[in-house]
């Protein structure tokens, strides 16, 4: 990611900011600037997702990207949210407690940074409810 999108990102990320149809009422994350549906019909609007879903499906990561070694295991699961836009998303719990149906809630937590002097980054994960 570029560093200017990175900072563009920044409102989506740590408030979980997408949007909304007003015509058909559909909600997306990330935001959308067209709806999909209601093409030149649709009015957009900036929309405040809860933070709270279900687990559609997840995985429990082993083997970890770079930088993420400290981490392992780690749950990533799609998260489908309540206004019904999914979004993928890391879990904190122990893996033997990651099921499907799982209720839970955004957190702002620490996601990574860019190296060790770097730009520590922060942004949304999931905890259960």
């Amino acid at each position: 990611m570029t560093v200017a999108r990175f900072w563009r990102m920044i409102p989506n990320r740590y408030n979980l900011i997408g949007t909304q149809c007003t015509n058909c009422g559909q909600y997306y994350f990330p935001p959308r600037k067209i709806c999909p549906t209601c093409r030149r019909d649709g009015k957009i609007e900036e929309y405040k997702f809860k933070g709270t879903g279900e687990v559609v499906t997840y995985t429990v990561i082993h083997t970890p990207a770079k930088g993420y070694d400290q981490q392992t295991p780690y749950n990533i699961a799609i998260i489908k949210l309540d206004e019904g836009s999914s979004m993928t998303g890391q879990v904190i719990c122990d893996p033997k407690d990651m099921q499907i149906g799982m209720k839970v809630r955004s957190v702002f937590r620490r996601l990574g940074e860019e190296s060790e002097r770097g730009m520590i980054y922060y942004g949304t994960k999931f905890v259960p409810e």
